[in-house]
């Protein structure tokens, strides 16, 4: 019974060590991935530790010397992320956690169309201002995808970004 107690002390004590440093953000992602290259943001934390991110990103044609390739992405992607605050550094946390995508490529070219379902592990940091309503955050998703993707392959695909958030 004192072992079960002295858990429960340490649990409490340690979700109170992970309080987040705000409830909400919105914001714009940076990504560097076949699917996204900017997107809408937005976290949610649930729980001290837990937050909820989704992303709403799309990648344009891309022109290459006068040359379109013609392939357009929308992508949407949720995930978990459980915080850990780093050192005694106030607003810095890094993150692990996974989520899921779903992205459709638009093309005129039939083998470079269509919808793309992944799932990600993902990890990161992430920074609040102490004297201002803004987060930023730096994340890898390297994305296993099952249904087929960007250009036609399915598989194994790498994707990060860099974000910027309003907090409130």
């Amino acid at each position: 019974m004192k072992k079960l107690m002295l858990a429960l002390v340490a649990l409490f004590f340690t979700v109170g060590v992970f309080a987040q440093d705000y409830k909400n953000s919105v914001g714009i992602r940076f990504g560097g991935g076949y699917y996204d290259l900017v997107g809408a943001s937005f976290k949610t934390f649930i729980s001290a530790p837990g937050a909820l991110e989704f992303d709403l990103g799309v990648k344009p044609s891309q022109s290459y010397g006068g040359y379109s390739d013609g392939v357009t992405n929308l992508s949407i992607s949720g995930a978990y992320q459980h915080h850990f605050p780093i050192a005694n550094i106030e607003g810095f946390k890094w993150f692990v956690g996974g989520g899921a995508i779903i992205a459709n490529t638009f093309s005129d070219y039939e083998d470079w169309s269509g919808v793309s379902v992944g799932i990600f592990p993902t990890g990161g940091v992430d920074y609040k201002l102490k004297n201002a309503p803004f987060a930023f955050s730096a994340d890898v998703r390297p994305t296993a995808h099952f249904v087929k993707s960007y250009g036609g392959i399915n598989g194994f695909l790498f994707n990060g970004g860099l974000t910027a958030r309003y907090v409130f």
